[in-house]
């Protein structure tokens, strides 16, 4: 089965990455994996404390990706696959992509705002003729019914 890989985070624009993953995964038979990743840097205090610091990090992921899950399950009738990785948010999205063959596409939203898209979506546009799987952006201001319209 071919997944559409969508990447878990604080940022607004995830929300229509997630939502235009589930849409295409509904209407082609395909799935979903969303990928948290956990910047190395949030746990540089002593052992312990990192330690701890961890397992909230994971909490919190498990939590924010329990609210898209119900909603793909619920509206879209996928049932979405959690990975979590610790590290640099590129080398470790371009590992998930190459240990499991059954990424079809990555998804990425786009942030609207004056700064720019992200620096995932920044980075990775750049680099976008090299990847081992098709890059879609997804922009942070399209409504809902602008994306069920296109997917």
């Amino acid at each position: 089965m071919r997944k559409f890989l969508v990447i878990l985070d604080d940022s607004r624009e995830c929300l229509n990455a997630m939502r235009f993953a589930a849409m295409r995964a509904a209407r082609t038979g395909g799935g979903v994996q969303i990928l948290s990743i956990i910047a190395p840097d949030e746990f540089n205090h002593w052992v312990g404390v990192g330690e701890i610091m961890r397992e909230e990090a994971r909490e919190r992921i498990r939590a924010h990706y329990e609210v898209f899950a119900k909603w793909m399950r619920d509206r879209q009738g996928v049932d979405p696959e959690l990975v979590i990785r610790e590290g640099e948010a590129v080398p470790q999205l371009m590992a998930q992509i190459e240990e499991d063959g059954e990424i079809g596409v990555l998804v990425l939203g786009a942030s609207s705002e004056k700064g720019g898209p992200g620096p995932l979506v920044q980075h990775l546009s750049k680099i976008a003729g090299s990847l081992p799987v098709p890059l879609t952006v997804v922009p942070g201001n399209l409504s809902k019914e602008q994306l069920e319209a296109i997917t």
